[in-house]
């Protein structure tokens, strides 16, 4: 499919199917907004509403493991490709994920032994009767897609991925937008969209270089080839390479040390981190204790310090 894909959501673009091996990685941008911009929704149809029910979609579910929220990609017979009602849950459950103060991870993950195989346009428009009740949405915050995707949107949470199977094209666009990457022996990456005639759009030629080096991101970008889970793990992709089958579970595993952690100091140095990756050294480090020490002042903090003296677990309290 190519041309207008939706009525006033500037989407356009080639069509994806749901293979491993061809969807696009996404419409066009809507804007230039940088990650961590506006995180407002538009009005809710007769999906989950923005910042609300973090209940899911029928390719979006939502569960909770304690204090981590687990969003599964959960459209299998497409091998998870993107689709409207995915995006709308996903940005409702990034929504939901920091609004709850119980919350202190994030999980993303994809059933039937994939993760997401990219994006499929069709879908994505709302044309059938799957995307047809989550229109609206798309109409009203035609910046959805890309929040959904990572793209226009941080969550203050970490976000965890557990990654079994495909994660290729918009699949290891999404991936680029989470902090800590679990992968399955299987698991399979890349960015195809050279070989279609396609760009990458959901921010591969920004931010993969900033990611992997540089010669490895352009190999990526330019070649279109497939990468292992191992090859993805040495120039840095992924984090930690596990025996099929054992992502979900290990990337549950690294959530619970998250969780374990003060939930203040967790999200002040994830935001430090991303706040002055583009800052020189002396105007990073200035930045670092402007959002640093009045973590030191937290209730937390004196938590923190008396649990170590006490040899016991810290009970934090977010305060």
């Amino acid at each position: 499919m190519s041309g207008a894909a939706a009525s006033g959501t500037g989407l356009t673009g080639a069509g994806g199917d749901g293979e491993a091996d061809g969807p696009a990685s996404g419409p066009t941008a809507s804007d230039g907004t940088e990650p961590g911009g506006s995180a407002s929704g538009g009005s809710a149809s007769n999906g989950a509403a923005p910042g609300g029910d973090p209940g899911g979609t029928e390719h979006l579910s939502v569960r909770r493991e304690g204090a981590t929220l687990v969003l599964t990609l959960n459209r299998p017979a497409a091998k998870n490709a993107l689709s409207l009602p995915m995006l709308v849950g996903l940005y409702d459950g990034w929504l939901a994920a920091d609004e709850d103060e119980e919350i202190r991870s994030i999980v993303l993950t994809g059933a039937g032994g994939a993760f997401c195989a990219g994006m499929d346009l069709k879908a994505l428009a709302g044309r059938g009767m799957e995307g047809e009740r989550y229109r609206d949405r798309l109409t009203a915050d035609p910046d959805l897609h890309w929040k959904a995707m990572l793209r226009h949107h941080r969550p203050r949470k970490p976000v965890i991925a557990a990654v079994e199977g495909a994660c290729v094209a918009g699949g290891t666009e999404i991936l680029q937008g989470t902090d800590i990457r679990v992968a399955a022996e299987s698991a399979t990456f890349g960015l195809f969209e050279v070989r279609r005639g396609l760009f990458p759009i959901g921010g591969s030629t920004v931010r993969l270089q900033r990611q992997i080096p540089r010669t490895h991101a352009l190999e990526m970008l330019l070649t279109g080839r497939p990468y292992t889970a191992r090859e993805a793990a040495a120039v840095g992709l992924v984090g930690q390479v596990v025996p099929d089958g054992e992502a979900l579970a290990k990337a549950l595993e690294i959530a619970e040390l998250v969780n374990a952690c003060g939930p203040l100091a967790v999200e002040a140095v994830k935001a430090s981190v991303y706040a002055t990756a583009g800052m020189t050294e002396s105007d990073g480090l200035a930045a670092e204790l402007e959002r640093g020490w009045p973590i030191f002042a937290t209730a937390d903090a004196k938590e923190g310090a008396r649990a170590f003296a006490e040899k016991r677990p810290p009970v934090y309290k977010r305060a």
